[in-house]
């Protein structure tokens, strides 16, 4: 399906004042999307819209919700609930440009700023309201002077996350405060049955349901590869293909997603270290931070970006050219919103996502099935890989050893007793209760890992000799290589050993560069004398 349409957005029943805006914005005709939702939110129907990123899914509610509060300005006219604080952001930047010619009041709701700020903002009574569902869920329990009695809209995005059941308890709370009759707006890049079914928000029996009819769930722009690497080398892999894609394209932008908040920190790290600039986003960041790293890269002062899933949905980043895998997402529908930051609105772009050889062949394999379509191989050469090995693990032994794992600890700490006070229990009791079970708890961990290693090396034998392997001429030769079937490691008294040596060649370096200076100064002062 071609991503935008042959009609004007003045066919679509909005003003003159809205089309007017959007060739201001540079938006000439219309998507699918936006064709199809627009004209149905305009005649007051409830919607159900899904399509791919980067298919203009914001538009196809901002500016029919803009074109009705023009006709009939009121304060709260419209809420819309997201899961990330950078979407919620984002969302509302396109509401303010969007909504300019009116003056459209806006206001976030998130979390991460100052909770008295917000709450002025909330009682300067604005027209749309862009909110996290837990904190906004905070601020009408904690205060009756919000009301959302005029509220005329109500939009989930990223619907298929929102309203999968996480959020449901403060989505519930939020319900509590809105009226009954309302229009009811629901968009994501994936549809969900259950998006119909929702406990929370009633949908009306006669809602308008558009999905985009694609055989595949990706863009055709978007090139997908695979990297296989042993489980001791990923980083090692990575590096190297890095440094390959960078040679071809230097200035071009990289988004690396990995799963976990300190991977995150310790990779940025990492990389900084191997001359790889770049910032990091993941949610032990705080706010300003993490507005300061998303700055950084929209505006192309930093080219590559590291993230946990926080920035793999809804983001507007222009020409990403690159997204990197460097581990595959926990749930395969992730994937699709990952590899969305690149190939946007009809650009070309490459997803290559690291795979361990065997253990992520079944991943692999949900993956290719959701999205009906095969990885083909981005190789690097091995040689150049080992020649660079040691070198990627000194780094990142490094990053683990200059992290500072107070801070984290510090916040997982703030974050679970936050998390028990919302829940009505004592911080302080179980706050004892769980360091009691931390030595269980440890011991079971321990126990557990080791199982699921047998289980695993199990599985992985099994999976080199199933047909899915056997068959599949993109794996024949890995499962062959020695390579994937050693267990390679460093000892950690090697590692230490070697970073040891490193810091004493490179405090080497700087006394001989001070050496130096001093010299410079010596000679200075004798061509003074012998003047």
């Amino acid at each position: 399906m071609s991503l935008w349409t042959d009609k004007k957005f003045s066919d679509l029943g909005l003003t003159y004042w809205i089309t007017r805006q959007t060739e201001k914005l540079g938006l000439r005709r219309p998507t699918p999307i936006q064709v199809e939702c627009i004209p149905r939110i305009l005649q007051g129907q409830d919607c159900i819209g899904a399509a791919k990123t980067g298919s203009g899914k914001t538009f196809a509610f901002a500016l029919p919700i803009l074109q009705k509060l023009s006709e009939e300005p009121t304060a709260n006219f419209a809420l819309v609930l997201t899961p990330t604080h950078e979407l919620a952001h984002q969302i509302a930047e396109q509401f303010i440009v969007a909504g300019q010619p009116m003056n459209a009041r806006v206001c976030v709701v998130t979390g991460g700023t100052d909770y008295l700020i917000e709450s002025q903002q909330l009682e300067k009574r604005p027209h749309i309201i862009v909110a996290m569902p837990g904190r906004l869920a905070d601020h009408l329990t904690g205060c009756n002077t919000y009301s959302f009695a005029a509220l005329q809209f109500l939009v989930v995005d990223e619907a298929d996350r929102m309203l999968c059941g996480s959020f449901d308890e403060d989505l519930m709370v939020i319900n509590r405060f809105l009226p009954a009759k309302r229009q009811n707006l629901f968009f994501s890049a994936t549809l969900k049955d259950f998006l119909k079914t929702s406990i929370v928000f009633p949908i009306a029996d006669d809602v308008f349901e558009w999905s985009e009819q694609s055989p595949v769930a990706t863009v055709e722009t978007l090139d997908q590869r695979y990297l296989l690497c042993a489980d001791y080398d990923r980083d090692t892999v990575m590096v190297e293909a890095l440094r390959k894609y960078k040679e071809d394209q230097e200035d071009a932008s990289i988004m690396i997603f990995t799963n976990s908040k300190k991977d995150c920190q310790i990779l940025s790290m990492s990389l900084n270290s191997f001359g790889f600039s770049n910032v990091c986003l993941h949610g032990f960041l705080r706010q300003r931070e993490r507005v300061a790293a998303l700055n950084k890269f929209k505006s192309k002062h930093v080219r590559i970006m590291i993230a946990t899933d926080v920035a793999s949905r809804g983001l507007d980043i222009h020409d990403v050219q690159l997204v990197v895998n460097h581990r595959l997402p926990k749930k395969p529908i992730e994937y699709i919103h990952r590899v969305g930051r690149t190939a946007r609105a009809g650009r070309a772009g490459m997803a290559i996502s690291i795979l361990r050889f065997p253990r992520d062949l079944e991943a692999l394999g949900e993956i290719e099935a959701l999205i009906n379509t095969k990885l083909t191989e981005y190789s690097v050469d091995d040689r150049l890989v080992q020649r660079i090995f040691m070198q990627v693990k000194v780094a990142r032994a490094e990053a683990e050893i200059n992290l500072d794992n107070k801070d984290f600890d510090e916040r997982k700490h703030k974050y679970r007793r936050l998390r028990w006070i919302q829940e009505g229990l004592d911080p302080d009791e179980m706050e004892a209760k769980w360091k009691e079970d931390m030595k269980a708890r440890e011991q079971e961990r321990r126990e557990r890992l080791r199982q699921e290693n047998e289980e695993r090396r199990k599985r992985d034998k099994q999976t080199i000799a199933s047909p899915a392997v056997v068959n599949d001429a993109r794996f024949q030769a890995a499962a062959n290589d020695k390579k994937f079937k050693k267990r390679k490691f460093i000892p950690p008294e090697k590692l230490n050993e070697l970073i040891e040596q490193r810091k004493t060649e490179a405090k080497g370096g700087k006394k001989a560069r001070a050496r130096g200076k001093g010299d410079k100064k010596i000679v200075k002062k004798k061509a003074k004398m012998a003047q």
